[in-house]
């Protein structure tokens, strides 16, 4: 039985859902959130944009220098820098891009949290080194230098799922 168009339940266009968005204030409760979030509420907030100021919350948290994130995300520093002085929206393939990074310390907190042992355990730290390690399952490569391409960024992801797991650990 093949459906028709009318078959097909289209949203109400004057329902408006509000608008996902995130504490940009804060890594640790943006990456919870955010990691959390359903694929088209990420989606919404990668294409809202993400303030560049978060590249200060995010270096601080991760205790990461902006060289260090800007060559890890291939971000173009002057460019980036500009956005933070000015107090502008990142574009949304950098948003993206940056959005990975949060999603990373997101998903290192819930593994560690389901383990029971999150007391002085910092994602965003722990996942600054992490990026920083060579990985047998990369052939050696650091999971940061994958982190500039979307396949590389899945890749990364799913090497963290699988090292819950204890596959790769």
């Amino acid at each position: 039985m093949s459906s028709s168009a009318s078959d097909i339940i289209m949203p109400d266009p004057h329902v408006h859902e509000k608008p996902a968005s995130l504490p940009w204030d804060s890594m640790e409760k943006s990456a919870r959130k955010y990691y959390r979030a359903s694929p088209l509420e990420r989606i919404q907030i990668i294409k809202q944009r993400v303030p560049a100021v978060y590249i200060r919350t995010i270096t601080f948290s991760m205790n990461m220098s902006k060289e260090t994130l800007y060559g890890t995300l291939n971000l173009a520093r002057a460019t980036i820098d500009r956005k933070v002085q000015k107090k502008e929206l990142l574009n949304q393939d950098e948003s993206e891009r940056v959005l990975a990074i949060t999603r990373l310390v997101g998903q290192a907190e819930s593994i560690v949290r389901d383990s029971g042992v999150m007391e002085g355990f910092s994602a965003a730290e722990w996942v600054s080194t992490w990026l920083q390690r060579p990985h047998p399952a990369l052939g050696g490569k650091r999971p940061g230098e994958l982190m500039d391409t979307a396949d590389g960024r899945d890749l990364v992801t799913d090497l963290l799922a699988r090292q819950q797991s204890g596959a790769y650990a």
